[in-house]
């Protein structure tokens, strides 16, 4: 009998998701790749030469249809879910609050946070009517899930919600066999991070460069939070460049 593992990665198409799609197709899992645009989606399944076991499904994780439909693709291709990578974000411009527009508000609380709610929804469907019962989902909690930066608000006040969507869905989750943790990932070098080797605004007013690591030590977290038996639960995971202003005051 042939026995696989299923992923899907929201977000899949760059960065943090790209990370961890390609650490997953690279230790023989199947990869379902989420998000907005096919094309680098594509891009990262040709890049891993996976062949069948990679398989891109376009989808907006802020659209509840689209979500469901993107849950209907992965099983109707691999038959269940052993893990979902609750990866996909965005950010809003770092202009003061009082200058946010609710529009951009709106756009962040309902990608960060609303949708990545769906998506653990919909995985905990499939998860707990599925034989062998259970699974994994590991959410994008982000540094910014424990201290904001200047001008952050919308970001930081949906990555702080993360970690009541992780608290809460662990404590559900149990009598399905459903493991939740998180992780938080500090300075990795993707675009979003990239400003940080240009320097950055810090809580003291001042701009200064930052220290970046390499985004595939991200991906082998992801992996090895992944690779545990339901048993265990890696509950909040901070992987982070190591010189990066984060504990004390920078």
């Amino acid at each position: 009998m042939d026995t696989f593992r299923v992923a899907l990665v929201t977000g899949a198409g760059t960065g943090i998701g790209r990370a961890a799609a390609l650490a997953l197709l690279g230790a023989g899992w199947r990869v379902v790749l989420a998000g907005r645009r096919r094309e680098p989606l594509d891009g990262v399944v040709t890049e891993s030469g996976a062949g069948a076991r990679a398989l891109a499904v376009p989808a907006d994780v802020a659209d509840p249809a689209s979500v469901q439909a993107l849950f209907a693709a992965t099983t109707g291709a691999f038959g269940r879910l052993d893990l979902l990578f609750n990866n996909a974000g965005v950010n809003a411009p770092g202009v003061p609050l009082e200058d946010l527009t609710i529009e951009q508000w709106k756009n962040v609380v309902d990608i960060n946070l609303s949708g990545m709610f769906y998506c653990i929804q919909q995985a905990f469907r499939v998860m707990k009517a599925q034989s062998p019962r259970g699974g994994r989902i590991i959410n994008n909690g982000s540094i910014s899930a424990h201290t904001p930066r200047p001008n952050s608000i919308a970001y930081t006040a949906t990555k702080h919600a993360v970690m009541g969507l992780t608290k809460t869905a662990s404590l559900d989750g149990r009598k399905y066999d459903i493991a939740v943790g998180q992780i938080d990932v500090g300075n990795a070098a993707t675009e979003m991070a990239m400003r940080m080797a240009k320097g950055v605004p810090q809580a003291n007013g001042e701009i200064a460069v930052e220290p970046l690591m390499d985004v595939a030590v991200v991906g082998q977290s992801v992996l090895y939070m992944a690779n545990l038996p339901l048993e265990a639960n890696v509950m909040f995971h901070t992987v982070m460049a190591t010189k990066m202003p984060f504990a004390g005051r920078g």
